[in-house]
């Protein structure tokens, strides 16, 4: 589904990534993980359109996604959620909701099937069917997080970019939301690359994963292998 090779991003001078090469096939989970600084926001900010690489070619799907604006890209089935969750706090649930899928709004055939899809959220996030009236800058962290995904999954992504859902949440709400990451791909067939600052309980998750250091790709492969492996720190004891 998407093929990464050799893609080069700067932020003004700063070599962010180095020829950075990563594939996704479909329905799959792949984790990007290591230390803070190591370019993983960076990768999901150049593949949404947000920092666009210097050289290297993105394809997805066969066909090449470079110079595409964001608009563009979420059009063709990629969707962020933004680390930090970044949800509109004066709007409303409901009108958070609406946002993720504005691109949809200019045909009357979609604009029936959003109406749809937004129940289709409240049924995966019961709390946000719960506040959908309440303003999302009252919501709880976990509550936001739960709607800044509803919001990307608004716009019908076939690759969806997760970047840190758990930042400062707790274990039993980021069980939940890791739940319904699952569900989409079991039920939705929603491919995932998800950056994740609990790097175990990512590649618990995952099918894959990819080890990043200092905007390079340093390991790869299997995620139960990743685990086992003495060079990601994960390796079980006993």
């Amino acid at each position: 589904m998407l093929k990464v090779k050799n893609i080069n991003t700067y932020y003004g001078k700063v070599h962010a990534l180095k020829n950075i090469s990563l594939h996704l096939s479909a329905r799959e989970i792949v984790a990007l993980i290591g230390a803070n600084g190591a370019g993983k926001t960076t990768i999901l900010n150049t593949l949404s359109g947000v920092t666009p690489p210097a050289s290297g070619s993105i394809q997805f799907e066969g066909e090449g996604v470079n110079g595409l604006a964001p608009d563009r890209i979420v059009k063709i089935g990629i969707s962020q959620v933004p680390e930090g969750r970044q949800v509109f706090k004066g709007l409303t649930v409901a009108d958070n909701l609406e946002l993720g899928a504005y691109l949809r709004f200019r045909s009357r055939a979609d604009r029936n099937a959003i109406k749809l899809d937004m129940q289709h959220m409240y049924e995966l996030f019961p709390r946000l069917g719960e506040r959908k009236k309440q303003m999302a800058g009252t919501l709880s962290g976990g509550e936001q997080q739960m709607l800044a995904i509803g919001r990307a999954l608004m716009a019908r992504p076939k690759l969806l970019l997760l970047d840190e859902p758990s930042m400062g949440l707790a274990p039993l709400v980021v069980q939940e939301i890791f739940a319904v990451i699952e569900k989409l791909r079991q039920e939705e067939g929603t491919t995932v690359l998800l950056v994740e600052q609990n790097a175990k309980a990512a590649l618990k998750m995952a099918d894959r994963g990819y080890v990043l250091e200092t905007g390079k790709v340093i390991l790869e492969g299997a995620a139960a292998d990743l685990l086992e492996s003495g060079e990601t720190g994960f390796k079980t004891e006993g």
